[in-house]
């Protein structure tokens, strides 16, 4: 099976079923499909074959899914682009995936047009609702459209590509907090694998409808519309999550039945809107994962969501994304835990040699299925890094309890080395957390002439409250041993992120 086949049966079996919910419209899966099919016929009636690569840089729309969707029906893979980017960004992005065509919204046109002039390899620029033919020049041999008219005029007879599981799907840049982003190559394998694994645990069916926050272009966000798409359920898109009070409206009126988010998400609903006062009563799940979660945030949310049931999960880019999750009957009992694996995939604990550790023994979080990445795209040092004999390297250095729930106690990278003991990051930040008044917190080394490393604090408190450094100080002295307490102290008012939500530490140091 291919991911594009998701989309194909559920036209087929419920073609008038709404699909897609965005800015106040539903579309059905024969519209969704006819659209995907229309735009991998001019992809193949323009020379693009498959195994070609197409960039897609869009909001999350029906454009954004029709688009995905037909990229892969022409056999061809998708170069999700993150939208927060500039104009050397896509140069680096274009010119490394040697992308054939781009398919981009309108509003991207003045960082685009500049960036096409230095990628030669680019064959076809597709945009919105015009065709920039005098931006790109009559001498270029670059090809432009229109995508709307596409989408309208287009045939959307089904394209007869063959591929097969192991070919190559997308390739996901991961965020590039540090160095160069590196191109993840995900198989349909991968992909489908996974997503049938995450549906089983969510006990996903038709009638499952997905309120969507996060970003298509991240790996989490792409695995809603997946999984969704492949049990024939619906996708709610809300766009404003920086009107949040918004985003529960939206998600109340559409009667979804499930909603995912990263921790920043909850910790925006829980701190900035009258989230405890709304009732969902059609909520079935809440999902987390993109970076761990404090306990005390966890019993928050889940007390917040109490109809609905919890899930927490772990998984990287690299894996498609999904490792492992807590079940929600579980969850009081695991709390910090980032759970068990999840079907098909094997999750374990080795040392530097691989070897696997007993429970509660500290190592690198490691895993193997085929649901883990072929590799990074051109770039074979540093899939040697982290494929080693089968095996997935997380970079997370965790432990496994006896029932096989996994808990992670640092990244390698963000294990400070201070005055010759190693700190956990993480377990510096969940004890800030633990104070009240703090909003969100993120701790990293940073060099000290002294300590070699010193622990920095950055922390952001709720709205309307002053924090003082004394009371943090002796907020710790309860919780921590003194070499785990931070050296220094900065009282911010947000945090540097990554579109996709995820904290920039390298931007802090």
């Amino acid at each position: 099976m291919q991911i594009n086949h998701f989309l194909e049966n559920s036209a087929r079996s419920f073609p008038e079923k709404p699909a897609v919910w965005f800015q106040g419209e539903w579309k059905t899966y024969a519209q969704i499909d006819a659209m995907a099919n229309r735009l991998a016929n001019y992809l193949l009636s323009g020379g693009i074959e498959r195994g070609d690569r197409v960039a897609i840089l869009y909001k999350n729309s029906y454009e954004y899914i029709a688009s995905y969707f037909g990229v892969l029906k022409a056999g061809c893979v998708t170069v999700a682009l993150n939208t927060e980017t500039t104009t050397q960004a896509l140069v680096y992005l274009l010119n490394h995936s040697k992308a054939k065509a781009i398919v981009s919204q309108g509003k991207y046109l003045k960082l685009l047009l500049p960036a096409i002039k230095k990628t030669p390899g680019l064959k076809h620029v597709i945009i919105e609702h015009k065709k920039p033919d005098n931006c790109i020049g009559p001498e270029s041999s670059q090809k432009a459209a229109c995508l709307s008219e596409i989408f309208e005029n287009g045939d959307e007879t089904q394209p007869n590509v063959k591929t097969i599981d192991i070919d190559l799907a997308s390739i996901v840049y991961t965020s590039g907090s540090a160095g160069k982003p590196k191109g993840v190559m995900l198989t349909h394998q991968n992909i489908v694998h996974n997503t049938l694994s995450i549906v089983k645990y969510l006990e996903l069916t038709k009638d499952d409808r997905i309120m969507v926050v996060l970003p298509f272009y991240y790996i989490y966000g792409q695995s809603l519309l997946t999984t969704h798409f492949c049990v024939s359920g619906s996708v709610v898109i809300e766009n404003r999550l920086v009107y949040p009070q918004i985003s529960l409206e939206t998600m109340r009126d559409t009667e979804a039945t499930g909603f995912a988010g990263v921790p920043s998400t909850f910790l925006i609903l829980l701190d900035r809107t009258t989230v405890r006062q709304f009732d969902f009563p059609k909520l079935r799940y809440v999902t987390q994962a993109g970076g761990p979660m404090a306990p005390r945030t966890q019993k928050e949310v889940a007390e917040v969501f109490s109809r609905s049931e919890l899930f927490i999960m772990y998984g990287a880019t690299e894996a498609g994304p999904r490792l492992t999750y807590v079940p929600p009957e579980r969850l009081t009992e695991k709390f910090g835990s980032i759970g068990r694996a999840v079907d098909n995939v094997e999750v374990f604990v080795a040392d530097d040699h691989g070897n696997r550790l007993s429970p509660g023994q500290e190592g690198e979080i490691v895993a193997r299925g085929s649901n883990i990445m072929a590799g990074y795209w051109r770039d074979p040092e540093g899939t040697a890094e982290v494929l080693r004999n089968g095996i997935y390297y997380t970079g997370d250095l965790g432990i496994m309890d006896y029932d096989g729930y996994f808990y992670i106690v640092g990244r390698k990278k963000e294990i400070i080395k201070s005055g010759g003991f190693r700190v956990s990051s993480k377990e510096v930040e969940e004890a800030l957390l633990e104070h009240t008044d703090i909003h969100e917190v993120a701790v990293v080394g940073v060099v000290d002439e002294i300590f070699g490393e010193a622990i920095k604090a950055f922390v952001v408190p709720k709205s309307g409250i002053t924090l003082y450094v004394d009371v943090l100080k002796k907020h710790l002295r309860k919780i921590l041993p003194a070499f785990k307490h931070p050296r220094y102290f900065e009282i911010m008012e947000s945090l540097p992120r990554n579109p996709s939500g995820k904290i920039m530490k390298t931007k802090l140091i």
